[in-house]
């Protein structure tokens, strides 16, 4: 009988499916639309890609035809500047940077609705994302004593502004960067924010309750702090960012946390990436693939940050993973498909 449970162990073993997906060593980048405007936000619905730059133009890419549908979103006189975006199951919102702030979501007669403005010469907001389809959040720069944050929980159709009372104090100077819509992360009920000051915002409760967290990243400088973040899951979570008129500076630019935030350990000293703007978890890869980019380029690491490599010095803002080894990034007066090989 143990001879027999032996066997049939080794028989288990054997069955397992041991094998781990090769390392990317190139990406291959087709433009999909190309226009004289910058594209810091884009989400991936259903079928297509969701965009919205500045003059006002907001779209969106067909991912099987490739086909691009474009409008132009005016307020009085004012072509807005949108680099946060975000969608639900059934809408699509979009959110303007400076003074005024404007919000528009999806209208029940095919037209953009207003659903929140807020006018102060302070105000600039960086990022947006839901935690369902009911609850979302934004989050801009610091006004009257801390971050600006506001919260839906109606499906976006009405937004609150929390008070200060509710958030941590800020430092001197703290915002954000809209350079990639990607300040915030959400897994479950949880949620994170960068800030410029490279401090992690976090809430265990959509946005009922807050704490902060120091990173050991570059923070000296209104230039440098964490411009993206991605969590994998509850615990591990990765920053990227520096001083985007450095860029060739290598230190103090990418971190990992491995306690849902709480601490941070700087990655790669020294070594690649440089400054980048956007990262990303690749999906299906257990939390060891990542990809960050930048104006600098496509960097790349397989073993959750430890070593980079540079893929691609192509340009690009902001980017979305399809699936494991298809994504679509946006820059400057372009929307490219990455396929990595």
């Amino acid at each position: 009988m143990r001879f027999l449970g032996f066997i049939l162990f080794i028989f288990i073993v054997s069955c397992v499916d041991t094998t781990e997906t090769k390392p990317f060593t190139a990406v291959e980048i087709t433009m999909v639309f190309e226009d004289s405007i910058s594209i810091r936000a884009i989400e991936l619905m259903p079928g297509s890609l969701a965009f919205a730059a500045n003059n006002g133009v907001f779209g969106s890419v067909d991912l099987e035809t490739n086909v691009v549908r474009t409008g132009v979103q005016r307020y009085d006189t004012i072509l807005p500047e949108f680099r946060a975006i975000a969608q639900t199951s059934t809408d699509f919102f979009m959110l303007s940077v400076a003074n005024p702030a404007l919000l528009y979501k999806t209208g029940d007669e095919g037209a953009m609705e207003l659903v929140y403005t807020e006018k102060d010469s302070l105000v600039f907001y960086d990022a947006m994302k839901f935690w369902n389809e009911e609850e979302g959040l934004a989050i801009g720069d610091s006004m009257n004593g801390c971050l600006s944050v506001i919260i839906t929980r109606d499906r976006g159709n009405t937004w609150t502004k929390l008070n200060c009372n509710s958030l941590p104090e800020r430092v001197i100077g703290e915002g954000a960067f809209a350079a990639s819509n990607t300040n915030i992360s959400i897994v479950g009920d949880h949620c994170w924010v960068a800030t410029s000051k490279s401090r992690i915002y976090y809430s265990p409760d959509k946005g009922k309750t807050w704490e902060v967290y120091q990173t050991p990243m570059l923070k000296e400088l209104d230039t440098q702090g964490i411009y993206s973040i991605d969590f994998f899951n509850g615990d591990v979570g990765i920053a990227v960012g520096g001083d985007y008129t450095a860029p060739e500076e290598k230190k103090g630019n990418k971190a990992i946390t491995r306690d849902g935030g709480r601490s941070w350990h700087l990655l790669s000293e020294g070594q690649e990436p440089d400054y980048k703007s956007c990262v990303q978890f690749i999906p299906e890869t257990n939390g060891k693939g990542i990809v960050a980019i930048g104006f600098t380029g496509i960097a790349y690491s397989s073993d959750m940050g430890l070593n980079w490599k540079e893929l691609s010095p192509e340009s690009f803002y902001t980017i979305r993973f399809l699936n494991d080894s298809v994504a679509y990034a946006a820059g400057r007066n372009r929307i490219a498909k990455l396929v990595f090989k």
